[in-house]
């Protein structure tokens, strides 16, 4: 299974009991409980993640599936992203038509939209210190 304790956060775990206090879970040997009423917002099949769920994760194998409503929000750092969870073995199941080798060759990303690099163009540079 998964553990999601807050959205954007997926830990993998091992479920190893259940009783009246909730779920019991081993998180890469730390124990984890999740209550009864939280089980269905905070644990997923380890067999079905969102792409971003995945992210940072990878197993000896992964099935990525697109179906026809993906299309729109294909593009080439997800694809890269998803392809990239197997690590010997890889299967695609889609039914995207061509909007998936269009997402990897032709859709650009898209602009980051956080204020880093307003940030940093606001820094002085070395040269303006002196």
């Amino acid at each position: 299974v998964v553990h999601v304790p807050a959205p954007g956060r997926a830990v993998p775990g091992v479920v190893r009991s259940a009783d009246a206090e909730g779920l019991h879970l081993d998180c890469s040997g730390v124990p984890v409980v999740v209550p009864q009423e939280r089980v269905e917002s905070a644990v997923r099949h380890g067999w079905a993640l969102s792409a971003h769920q995945a992210a940072g994760m990878r197993w000896p194998a992964a099935v990525v599936v697109l179906p026809g409503d993906a299309a729109a929000g294909l593009s080439r750092p997800w694809v890269y992203t998803a392809f990239g969870r197997g690590e010997l073995h890889l299967s695609v199941v889609h039914g995207v038509d061509q909007a998936l080798p269009h997402a990897v060759a032709q859709v650009p990303a898209q602009e980051r939209t956080t204020r880093l690099r307003t940030l940093l163009e606001a820094l002085p540079t070395p040269d303006a210190a002196s």
